[in-house]
């Protein structure tokens, strides 16, 4: 043995073991949560990603789709998310109106700018036209709503432009006929929908076949509530039609909502027009949108109010009071 070396220890091999140990365990102690790399999304991002999903899945199985579009928030989120899921490319697909000549002039405009901020290809299904070739009866007097007519329009649409699928914007927490539908529903060559006779959606998977005159729904927002949909727009910054915050309107007071005061909708003699601060939670055909009282003027004001409503935003809607199954009658006839 080396001299330098007499009466040393002798050699601890398992000194290098516990020193990385310790180091381990002071590195492990001094990270936290927010430090360690996360693999899971948070609701939103779940949503997100699932309707994305379903926007490229209806771009790769069909070959002619159009995106529905009403100037509604629920539709405004999902041409949001087209144009994420498609970035930098443009939405592959048109950008379908069916306009029933009775809308707030808000949505016309916002609709117009929306669509040239997205650099989209607008199409317009006019029910007035429709009205015009005698393909559908005018309704007449105070309770009249162009709202039904909008089917004829929509597969006239549907079969001029060669459609084979139409994105919508139902969601299944809005009413209990929208709470059948499949991500892809199935339409028969009437355009009609059977909600006995729908196809599985196993997993991911989904059957895009369809016969020559038949086309599909498909509902990306599928599994969003209207509190997922305000919540979305908040944090992706989306801007909305200003009916959807409070401002001061002429209204009247009909079947427990308020409906603004114009020229398509007369009035009886024992209802009274008075200027009131209102929102509209849903936004469609002047004739039978209603609107309630708030004050909620910013996207945190609203999201606070949607949190504690009683009654769903489809509530406001005087055509879906015209029977108990008056949403499914019409779904059945080829409604949204």
């Amino acid at each position: 043995m080396c001299p330098a070396f007499a009466g040393a220890p002798p050699p601890d091999h398992g000194f290098r073991e516990r020193q990385l140990t310790l180091l381990r365990g002071t590195f492990f102690a001094k990270r936290t949560l927010r430090d360690m790399p996360q693999y899971s999304l948070d609701h939103l991002d779940q949503i997100e990603a699932e309707a994305i999903y379903i926007l490229r899945e209806t771009a790769a199985q069909f070959q002619n789709p159009a995106l529905l579009f009403s100037g509604g928030k629920d539709s405004i989120v999902m041409a949001h998310l087209a144009a994420k899921a498609f970035w930098p490319a443009k939405i592959p697909f048109p950008l379908l109106h069916v306009d029933t000549g009775h809308n707030f002039a808000e949505t016309l405009q916002y609709r117009d700018a929306f669509v040239e901020k997205l650099g989209a290809r607008l199409v317009v299904g006019l029910v007035q036209d429709s009205i015009d070739k005698g393909r559908v009866k005018e309704e007449k007097g105070p309770f009249a709503s162009r709202n039904k007519l909008q089917t004829v329009t929509l597969l006239d649409t549907i079969e001029e432009q060669q459609y084979d699928a139409c994105l919508g914007g139902g969601r299944r927490d809005e009413e209990k006929a929208r709470a059948k539908e499949r991500f892809f529903s199935h339409r028969d060559d009437f355009g009609q929908w059977d909600p006995k006779n729908q196809r599985p959606e196993l997993w991911n998977l989904f059957n895009g076949k369809y016969h020559p005159g038949e086309h599909f729904r498909v509902f990306p927002l599928s599994n969003f509530t209207e509190m997922d949909v305000w919540m979305y727009i908040k944090r992706e910054e989306i801007e909305l039609p200003s009916l959807y915050f409070a401002h001061e309107r002429e209204v009247f007071a009909r079947n427990g909502s308020y409906l603004a005061v114009s020229e398509f909708v007369p009035m009886l003699d024992t209802e009274q027009a008075e200027r009131k601060t209102v929102r509209f939670r849903t936004i469609g055909d002047i004739t039978c949108t209603g609107a309630v009282e708030s004050s909620a003027s910013t996207l945190d004001e609203v999201i606070a109010e949607v949190a504690a409503a009683r009654q769903t935003e489809r509530g406001t809607r005087s055509d879906d009071k015209r029977s108990e199954t008056a949403m499914e009658d019409r779904k059945r006839e080829g409604y949204f």
